[in-house]
């Protein structure tokens, strides 16, 4: 095997197929890259047995068919510390691979093509096509409500929902829950949900951070596919069936507290600092058109904040952990935001003014 390419085109997407490689692990091929080079393009593939990203590079000059694979982090720490613009030459001698950049020479050592795993295919359900930005945007409006390491395996997890004309996510642990919608051009009638491990979740919004030409997405029994004119993502999904989301949102009221969402963020950061570092239970009054926020800890330290606000009703009383609170003012985008809670004992329903399209629930604490 023999080719050459520029530094630069090497450097991205090698990171990206480096991100899915685990450093520590049991099988030390797992910590390779499978490199493939055929006479006009270079693949390289990373996998971690659940997830697995192939990169794809043209090729320009002479090259010498073949495949090896090679320590993943050396290689791109390699890439990395060469000049920008470097001619980068890459060639099999017997059981190494000799790397060579100017007057820089490096020589890794390789393991066997035919040991590197790959993941089935998937019998397919679906298959269509959207924006990235749209998809990863639905993604990062609810990862941060995923579970982690939780017993309930299938809340590490994200649900994603696809039906006629629109795709959704779903995340919770159990405390909250976060759901965003997007519209797509998808013509089935049935109503198909898998569960995107947390890895993948997180992979697939950096790999398509900054991809803007449309994406085709494929869903299988056991996998989801994203495949881009650069690259092909495949993620294993958690087996195991979703709790009914619909049963947990509450149902909606009359009393709407409408509030500026950075100044309500500011205020909630500023009181966070004296909540209860273990609980971070803060108490919430909402009356006469203002919201007041205290919180205190065990060392007798209290902290209090006043918003002002648009809302008509009784005085409410609730408890909240302010973290999830903060997280929910992080992901909406609308400068307004509005809570529809109930009485002190149900949970919020928060969202964007004139943006439905993204919910949020949050469950009260008892303080």
């Amino acid at each position: 095997m023999k080719f050459s390419v520029n530094r630069d085109e090497l450097l991205r997407p090698l990171q990206q197929v480096s991100g899915v490689v685990e450093r520590k692990q049991t099988q030390p091929i797992l910590s390779n890259v499978l490199i493939v080079a055929d006479a006009d393009q270079l693949s390289l593939t990373g996998t971690d047995l659940e997830i697995e990203l192939v990169a794809k590079i043209s090729l320009s000059g002479e090259v010498v068919p073949g495949e090896i694979t090679v320590p993943a982090r050396k290689l791109l720490d390699i890439c990395k510390s060469l000049p920008p613009g470097s001619e980068i030459t890459v060639s099999q001698v017997e059981q190494k691979l000799v790397v060579k950049a100017g007057k820089s020479r490096f020589s890794l050592i390789t393991l066997p093509a035919v040991d590197f795993p790959n993941l089935e295919e998937t019998v397919g359900l679906l298959d269509f096509s959207m924006d990235p930005q749209s998809f990863i945007g639905i993604l990062g409006q609810t990862a941060f409500s995923m579970a982690q390491q939780d017993i309930r395996h299938y809340l590490n997890g994200m649900l994603l929902e696809v039906s006629e004309g629109h795709i959704r996510s779903v995340a919770t642990d159990g405390h909250r829950l976060a759901l965003a919608d997007v519209a797509i051009d998808f013509a089935g009638t049935d109503v198909e949900q898998i569960i995107l491990p947390r890895k993948g979740v997180l992979e697939l919004s950096r790999v398509l951070s900054d991809y803007i030409e449309p994406v085709r997405i494929a869903i299988g029994t056991n996998h989801l596919r994203v495949v881009t004119a650069s690259f092909t993502f495949t993620s294993k999904l958690v087996d195991g069936k979703y709790p009914d989301y619909m049963r947990v949102l509450p149902k909606r009221s009359d009393r709407k507290i409408f509030a500026n969402r950075e100044e309500l963020r500011q205020a909630l950061n500023r009181v966070a600092i004296l909540s209860n570092e273990k609980y971070r239970g803060i108490r919430v009054l909402v009356s006469n058109d203002q919201i007041q926020i205290t919180a205190n800890n065990p060392e007798q330290e209290e902290a209090e904040e006043q918003v002002s606000v648009t809302y008509e009703g009784d005085p409410i009383e609730v408890g909240f952990n302010v973290s999830y609170l903060l997280d929910v003012l992080n992901a909406i985008k609308e400068e307004q935001v509005v809570f529809d809670i109930a009485d002190s004992n149900s949970s919020a329903i928060i969202y964007g003014q004139d943006n439905e399209e993204s919910l949020y629930v949050v469950m009260p604490m008892r303080l």
